[in-house]
């Protein structure tokens, strides 16, 4: 039994964590380092490598050997040393990687910027949390666009990190973000990073793939909990669960928009060029401010169901490895 109750432990007190004092700003964040670290390769790798593919392959290599490998020395050096040191440094890796309340504390900042009729503020708020370009949103395509980066980030940020740290702890956690991160970074379909960022665009769709669908279930019981639409959500994740680029990004995305009864995504401007993208949702009503609030209540207690199920899971596995 002291033996599972430290193996949840991390995870469990991660979460708290993280729920009462979201990333700390002011601080230096491994998942920040991962980024400069993917930046430098990139700038390296463009100089050095003829061929792009090949360079994108080597940049995966080299980020998750460092970022996977640094925090498995930290950690196995501080659980030889006693297990009450290993169980804190783990649970502060576990905080790092779970990103829920910055996920809402961001979304929050559109929020406030628009009931105070700040567009612009908003604008820039937004473009902190998506990929788009969003210099020319108005007030509805700043409100979409921050209930869709809550929607998805729901999978990315929050509840796959949880799964994943679950089954292997934040060793195979800091690994899923490695991956996570370059995708947000290099992962696009564009001139400048098709060949780049395609094995870090492919190992994220395989590594996302079962999340994605899990936390999508998940949202769908979290609809019918907070009061929302959960017939209408069950009805567009069938529908429109595959209108995405990505196999994964809809999933989310669809419970959400027909849980809320709006409709989500549509054309957007990546790097100011034009990408096509189909609706997810019915325009049941106009998408509204106060929408972003429902979003991240979603978000929470989709959260919280993954947290409950995922550390039952790595009790049961602590038991049988054990």
């Amino acid at each position: 039994m002291e033996k599972i109750l430290i193996s949840v432990l991390p995870l469990a007190t991660g979460f708290i964590l993280d729920t009462i004092i979201g990333d700390p700003y002011s601080l230096p964040h491994p998942i920040r380092l991962i980024g400069n670290l993917i930046s430098g390769l990139e700038k390296l790798i463009r100089k050095n490598f003829g061929n792009l593919k090949a360079g994108g392959f080597f940049l995966v290599i080299i980020v998750l050997l460092l970022s996977c490998g640094i925090p498995l020395i930290i950690l196995v050096l501080a659980y030889k040393i006693s297990s009450v040191l290993g169980i804190i440094a783990e649970s502060i890796m576990c905080f790092y990687l779970i990103a829920a309340k910055c996920l809402k504390d961001e979304s929050m900042k559109v929020y406030k910027n628009l009931a105070d009729n700040d567009t612009e503020g908003a604008r820039k708020a937004v473009s902190m949390i998506v990929g788009r370009d969003t210099d020319k949103l108005d007030k509805y395509g700043i409100i979409r666009a921050a209930v869709e980066t809550v929607a998805e980030n729901t999978s990315d940020g929050v509840t796959a990190p949880i799964i994943y740290m679950s089954l292997g702890g934040a060793g195979l956690g800091f690994f899923y973000k490695a991956v996570n991160t370059m995708d947000s970074m290099i992962g696009y379909k564009n001139e400048k990073y098709k060949d780049l960022g395609y094995c870090a665009a492919r190992l994220d769709d395989f590594m996302n793939y079962i999340p994605s669908r899990f936390t999508a279930v998940l949202m769908i019981v979290s609809s019918f909990i907070l009061g929302y639409d959960y017939k209408n959500s069950y009805r567009i994740w069938k529908r429109d669960r595959r209108k995405h680029a990505s196999p994964n990004s809809a999933q989310t995305e669809a419970v959400c928009a027909g849980a809320l009864n709006i409709r989500l995504a549509g054309d957007a401007f990546y790097f100011g060029q034009l990408c096509k993208k189909d609706y997810i949702g019915d325009n049941i009503r106009e998408i509204e401010n106060d929408d972003i609030k429902s979003a991240d209540k979603l978000m929470y207690m989709t959260a919280i169901l993954t947290l409950g199920i995922s550390l039952a899971v790595r009790g049961i596995l602590c038991g049988i490895i054990l």
